[in-house]
């Protein structure tokens, strides 16, 4: 009899929402049947026992689990690892930091130049680039390429903060900062939604992880906006997250689009479950970034981008 191979992965969302309410996901490919399946979807309050750290554990121990995506920081800032006697921010000499701020710098100068040069055809394309086009792809520009936006320009001269932020921020910038205000009207901040008891927390529990777990970072938010971008999913599904009437039906329509497109067969009982509830929904989400690494497809980040050894990915679709 042939061996059947399995491989899995599992996302887990505990950036938000309350300590006793978060899901598992559980993808596995069965490698006989070249497909993946939603295996398995906890819920931390379904389990009867008192200790809710030690639920973790088990669920990874019990499914052997060996690569978990999650959705808070996984490092620390790079304030929090340095001995120097402090400079000051503005001047940091810490490599990483360093190169942030070189690149800020070289951006901000760029744009100064394009301005000097011809100012009035510099406001014709600002203007133009603010004009409501319903059509426009809302990725066709990366927030980095000239010109660049005046809240972008403005999160710049705020400079990098390096006890609040990370380099993988200012990537995550770059690329994406005009998105993420234009539709989650919220940009990405390492800790920026992480309250310092859960976070503290959540860097208890990893101590208590098996030795042989890989975990990795990502985003929700980044995650729809690469769906977006492979056309799996459509703006105005975005949108509609952010209705309280729509939200279930905008989830229930990203769930079966992932399901056609990305070959996750997931039973009817979880579909429910994760329409009805958001935190497993972007429980679900991180599990299909963590499918797009097995399978290889994730966006490339540059080396100081994750020199903090966070383990940041970012799925590609395409």
């Amino acid at each position: 009899m042939t061996e059947v191979k399995i491989k899995n992965v599992a996302g887990m969302s505990l950036g938000g929402g309350s300590k006793e309410n978060f899901f598992l996901a559980l993808l596995e490919y069965y490698e006989d049947r070249d497909r993946w399946f939603l295996k398995s979807l906890h819920q931390v309050r379904d389990e009867e026992v008192q200790d809710r750290d030690e639920i973790i554990t088990s669920w990874i121990e019990q499914y052997s689990i060996r690569q978990l995506v999650v959705d808070f920081p996984l490092s620390k800032a790079p304030c929090e690892t340095c001995a120097l006697k402090c400079p000051g921010a503005t001047i940091c000499p810490q490599p990483p930091v360093m190169a942030v701020r070189d690149e800020m710098n070289a951006l901000l100068e760029e744009d100064s130049k394009l301005y000097n040069k011809n100012p009035k055809k510099y406001e014709q394309e600002r203007q133009k680039m603010n004009e409501f086009d319903h059509s426009r792809n809302l990725l066709d520009k990366k927030t980095d390429h000239h010109i660049l936006s005046r809240s972008f320009k403005r999160k710049l001269r705020k400079g990098f903060i390096p006890y609040w932020h990370r380099p993988i921020d200012f990537w995550v910038w770059c690329n994406y900062y005009d998105q993420l205000l234009s539709i989650f009207k919220n940009t990405y901040d390492s800790f920026g939604h992480v309250s310092l008891m859960l976070l503290s927390r959540l860097n208890y529990l990893v101590r208590h992880l098996p030795v042989d777990l890989t975990m990795f970072e990502s985003s929700t938010q980044i995650c729809l906006l690469e769906l977006y971008r492979a056309k799996i999913i459509g703006k105005q599904t975005l949108v509609q997250l952010f209705d309280l009437d729509l939200a279930p039906i905008a989830r229930e329509t990203i769930i079966i689009e992932i399901e056609k497109k990305i070959g996750i067969f997931i039973y009817e009982r979880d579909i429910d479950v994760i329409v009805k509830n958001p935190q497993a929904f972007d429980s679900f989400l991180l599990a299909v970034v963590g499918q797009r690494m097995l399978m290889e497809n994730l966006q490339e980040i540059p080396v100081w981008g994750n020199a903090d050894k966070g383990n940041f990915i970012v799925p590609s679709f395409r």
